[in-house]
């Protein structure tokens, strides 16, 4: 891809204050494009508005409440129409996979959350508009105490193809990225205490064709190629980034 492929188009970004979400947010704005990044703390965004000033916007807000929803499209449709859209926001808890609470509490997020990201800004995207939702490799496989995590994103790409041919005669292209163990805050999070959690890490590079987890900016490249006009006969489409971890 050019390094101007995205030239003053408006892309918005949500749980874009690290891991994959703020990456996607780096490429973009040293490609040249506008951006609005959406999260719940500015975290790391202060860094990337020192340099490059009024081309990023940071919007606060929470993807499971509808207000904050309501004020992100406000903010966008003061900016002009959006070109790219990424609902990144997600998390990931251990469970029980007979846990149903768990369940709901990361389709909150995972799922709930990004399709109502995408029926926020509906009205405010461009003809051409490209939207990137996240997957997970998970939904390929198994692991144990993600039962809740990976059905949430499951049921996410179950929807997302069927949106892709309902809004596709709006000139409208959508598509899923799944990564792979990716080196992300969010493995901190499971709720594992930091010997478990290396022990993971250890069993989990053993699959992975590249020997360790990937950084973000990998997954990230993937998401802005299928933003970018490059990938304009790619519709409801998964793919998968995960350093071959399915194949074995």
């Amino acid at each position: 891809m050019s390094q101007h492929e995205f030239e003053n188009r408006l892309a918005v970004v949500t749980g874009a204050s690290s891991g994959i979400g703020l990456s996607v947010v780096e490429l973009l704005l040293a490609r040249g494009a506008r951006v609005l990044a959406m999260s719940r703390s500015a975290g790391a965004l202060d860094g990337l508005k020192a340099r490059y000033g009024d081309a990023l916007r940071w919007q606060p807000g929470d993807v499971t409440r509808a207000a904050d929803l309501a004020a992100l499209a406000e903010v966008a449709g003061s900016l002009g129409p959006v070109d790219c859209l990424v609902p990144n926001a997600g998390i990931a808890r251990l469970a029980d996979g007979l846990d149903t609470a768990a369940f709901a509490a990361q389709w909150a997020v995972n799922g709930a959350g990004a399709l109502d990201t995408l029926a926020a800004l509906r009205d405010r995207l461009a003809p051409s508009a490209s939207v990137v939702f996240i997957g997970t490799f998970l939904s390929r496989v198994t692991f144990p105490g993600l039962a809740a995590y990976i059905a949430s994103k499951s049921a996410l790409k179950a929807q997302v193809r069927t949106l892709a041919v309902e809004m596709a005669a709006r000139g409208v292209r959508l598509n899923l990225v799944s990564p792979g163990p990716t080196a992300t805050p969010i493995w901190s999070t499971l709720g594992l205490g930091d010997e478990d959690l290396a022990a993971v890490a250890g069993t989990v590079n053993q699959r992975l064709l590249g020997g360790r987890f990937l950084e973000p900016e990998a997954v990230a490249e993937v998401i802005l190629f299928l933003l970018s006009p490059a990938a304009r006969g790619l519709y409801g489409q998964d793919l998968v980034v995960d350093s071959g971890y399915t194949l074995r």
